[in-house]
């Protein structure tokens, strides 16, 4: 069996082969810290970590590079309206999101360099691109001449012009082409800036992950992850810099991007109520809910996030568990459902995945194989979900004070008693009571019976 995967780059589904087979090396932009981490944020980090997870099953060592980019004009603004030091602020939203991103059970990346502790290697890089002629130095700025890198373009296949006509250029007159992009800019005292060939300034965004992934990956890499969005200009613009600078033809040889996340069918926007910090959903629903939620949707697929697909993937979510409830199978196991694994081994598909892992279910219900919820717990740990105790799971889930058997066929025989005296409305409030904590009733000429979701 043989990893596929979706690469922008050749607009193909390769079979990935590694540049060392030893040695996995995979980077994916990370946040920008000026503010809590939306649920647009986290779709990225759930999809490629299930993609890490799979490589290091398949691979002896992966490192995984995720930065942070923590100098930028949103977080220079933030500070200022909060009244607050940047340093400060970016430490606190960083403890946020490493918070949040475990809450979904999101494996943390084997290294998170921050953009501030690089700037020696940033400035390195311009000045190589500077010395080969494809940037140039005016009025306190480093621009990349955009015009000079013959395969700008390749990577979102947009022809030049389409692609500037396409951007938001600032006409600037220290520029010589509109097109060309900022690799520094200078810094006014309240900002923050270091010293540089072209005076005190800071890095402009895409050099900060050409220098971060060349530092830790080399100058060819494995895999290059991100969202859809990020296209065009980032990662457009840090292929040109990072192979005019090392003179190299690739900067990673697959590129891997995660579609656009709308939510109730738009945009996210604070202005139309449907913006979703990851911390608000926490507050009601679990992590592990809204990671299956997302994985519901292929990660190359656009994916509307609703509230009601959160409903779904927590019954979705407890059905799989009363598996594990029921055949007390919390034992590790080495042993793979292969159909599972061989869908998400085919470019990431954790929807197919998702189906495998119910069918298994459905086998198990029928069977009471103990075999097969061992296999599916164990696949189901490269989705990043199951990975609770079953009794501390619906503790979670259900609350505290989750339903017994005997509790439960007390409210049917409660429910028994008012359609017997025609209180309906009575009958109908227990049903609804039950149907809350996942208890579906099915009543037959026999009596009432009663089932988990």
């Amino acid at each position: 069996m043989h990893l596929k995967l979706y690469n922008t780059l050749s607009k193909t589904k390769d079979v990935f082969e590694p540049l060392d087979p030893a040695l996995i090396r995979m980077y994916v932009c990370g946040p920008t810290v000026y503010d809590l981490a939306h649920i647009g944020n986290a779709r990225p980090v759930v999809v490629f970590d299930v993609l890490y997870r799979l490589l290091k099953h398949l691979y002896p060592r992966v490192v995984y590079v995720r930065n942070i980019t923590d100098v930028d004009d949103k977080i220079n603004a933030a500070a200022k309206a909060n009244k607050e030091n940047i340093r400060s602020l970016t430490d606190r939203t960083i403890a946020a999101y490493h918070a949040d991103m475990e809450a979904l059970n999101a494996l943390p990346p084997s290294r998170e360099p921050r953009a501030t502790d690089h700037i020696p290697q940033m400035i390195h890089m311009i000045e190589e691109l500077i010395r080969k002629g494809f940037a140039y130095a005016n009025a306190g700025h480093a621009l990349f001449r955009h015009q000079k890198y013959d395969n700008y373009g390749k990577l979102s296949r947009r022809s030049m012009d389409e692609l500037v006509a396409g951007s938001r250029v600032e006409i600037a007159p220290y520029k010589e082409h509109p097109g060309d992009f900022v690799l520094w800019k200078p810094s006014h005292d309240d900002e923050p800036g270091w010293q540089s060939p072209w005076g005190r300034g800071r890095p402009g965004w895409h050099i900060e992950c050409s220098a971060m992934s060349a530092a830790y990956l080399g100058e060819v890499f494995d895999i290059h992850g991100g969202g859809i969005d990020l296209v065009f200009p980032h990662h457009e613009n840090e292929v040109a810099q990072s192979c005019c600078a090392h003179g190299t033809e690739r900067m990673a040889n697959y590129w891997l991007h995660n579609g656009h996340l709308m939510v109730n069918g738009a945009k996210m926007s604070k202005s139309l109520g449907n913006f979703y910090t990851v911390r608000d959903l926490l507050s009601e629903y679990h992590g592990e809910v809204i990671r299956y939620a997302m994985l519901s949707t292929h990660y190359r697929q656009p994916i509307d996030f609703t509230k009601e697909n959160l409903s779904l993937a927590k019954h979705s979510l407890d059905k799989l568990y009363r598996v594990l409830e029921d055949s007390q199978s919390v034992e590790d196991s080495n042993e793979l459902h292969d159909a599972t694994f061989e869908a998400l081994i085919d470019d990431i598909n954790t929807p197919l995945a998702m189906t495998h892992l119910h069918e298994l279910a459905t086998a198990y219900n029928i069977s009471k194989d103990i075999t097969l919820a061992q296999k599916m717990k164990r696949t189901a740990a490269f989705l990043g979900i199951l990975q609770h105790n079953p009794s501390t799971w619906f503790k979670i889930s259900f609350g505290e004070g989750r339903l017994s058997p005997a509790a439960i066929e007390d409210l049917i025989e409660r429910r028994k008693q008012a359609r017997i005296t025609k209180d309906f409305a009575e009958a109908d409030a227990v049903r609804r009571q039950l149907d809350e904590v996942g208890v579906v009733l099915e009543d037959s000429l026999d009596g009432t019976t009663w089932r988990w979701k």
